[in-house]
């Protein structure tokens, strides 16, 4: 990563093609192919404009999170930062910035998945002192079974 400053700002629509680009290069990560197309991420955003997050380094993306509410509780989703610029406070920055947009529309407290299986994942909210739950079971419904997961090598 060169010594340039990290912007974290809203993300848009335009920044759809770019931040779907890092999704796919990060290894294990799974896309859902209704939710994630340009349809589905356009639906969230305009339902959530100002809680999801961009991280632009070197004039490029370089993290992302999706984030949103239902007016209750926050939830976060696709959490990442390119490899090569980990290790450096994005994640961190881009958490911090969903919080306080979360904050600001009075959400007082917020949720995510992490596959057992993403090690780097798990440690990263570890490292940030978010709880794991072991008192809670995680159901899912498959309403639309063409909304299919597909996981990055």
């Amino acid at each position: 990563m060169e010594n340039q400053k990290v912007i974290i700002r809203v993300m848009t629509m335009e920044d759809f093609d770019e931040v779907h680009a890092l999704w796919m290069e990060i290894h294990g990560f799974g896309i859902r192919s209704i939710d994630d197309s340009r349809e589905g991420v356009e639906r969230f955003l305009r339902r959530n404009p100002t809680t999801s997050m961009a991280a632009v380094a070197d004039g490029k993306i370089v993290g992302a999170i999706l984030c949103g509410h239902d007016g209750r509780r926050g939830c976060l989703y696709h959490v990442c930062v390119r490899e090569a610029y980990r290790k450096h406070g994005i994640g961190q920055k881009l958490v911090q910035a969903c919080m306080e947009a979360l904050k600001s529309e009075q959400i007082n407290k917020v949720n995510l998945i992490a596959f057992k299986k993403n090690e780097v994942g798990n440690r990263f909210w570890q490292g940030l002192g978010w709880t794991f739950r072991e008192d809670v079971n995680y159901y899912e419904c498959i309403i639309n079974e063409d909304n299919v997961t597909i996981y990055n090598p």
